[in-house]
């Protein structure tokens, strides 16, 4: 190995233990270890340091081809300490408005989606909901009217025709016997008890929805 080399190498192993410590605390910053479960804590540990022991194999690879030397762990632990020494509190300060800054940024985008997006639609919506419950009222109160209108033309029509029949009916019904009259006013009297019945509910379910309609 050339001096050049091992130069290289001290100083990429000097970096990777200041980047080390770096990694450490931003690690333990997110991982909230007593909040967590003990054998995700575990787990999360044994995948950290896998994955630092790679990153530094990569970096030593890269500058001598892998080759361990006894200076490099002091490299490493130089690095290490040198951060802990001179870095470690600013870089966990910008560690901590790095942090915040993403938090604000993805509240403000929060906010916006509501307001530009979640907002409108909502009151679209409502808008829809609106006009259409607006319009069947509309309909419902037009279709009454209608219907008022159809039964005064029917119920005027029906008197004009009926008058005469009535009439001509009364005539003859005088002319029967008494007991046949009886018979024929008992089987009256039911059937207009029957349809008196059926009219009312009839009625009642009218009222109920013209109650919820105009709700």
């Amino acid at each position: 190995m050339t001096l050049t080399t091992q130069f290289y190498t001290m100083l990429s192993m000097i970096g990777m233990g200041a980047l080390f410590g770096a990694s450490l605390d931003t690690y333990n910053r997110f991982l909230n270890r007593s909040q967590r479960k003990r054998w995700l804590v575990f787990l999360n540990d044994l995948l950290f340091w896998i994955y630092q022991a790679l990153a530094i194999f990569y970096i030593l690879f890269s500058v001598n081809y892998g080759e361990l030397r006894f200076y490099i762990f002091i490299a490493l632990l130089c690095g290490f300490a040198g951060y802990q020494a001179l870095l470690k509190q600013a870089y966990l300060r910008l560690l901590e408005r790095l942090i915040l800054f993403v938090i604000s940024l993805y509240n403000f985008f929060v906010s916006m989606v509501k307001k530009l997006v979640y907002s409108p639609i909502k009151w679209i919506v409502v808008l829809l909901i609106t006009l259409v419950l607006s319009l069947a009222k509309g309909l419902w109160k037009t279709a009454a009217f209608l219907f008022k209108i159809v039964y005064t033309i029917l119920k005027w029509m029906f008197k004009l025709v009926w008058s005469p029949i009535w009439w001509i009916l009364k005539g003859i019904w005088n002319l029967l016997p008494n007991y046949l009259t009886k018979r024929v006013e008992k089987l009256y009297n039911k059937m207009a008890g029957i349809m008196t019945f059926n009219i009312k509910k009839i009625y009642r379910v009218i009222e109920k929805v013209k109650k919820r309609f105009k709700k």
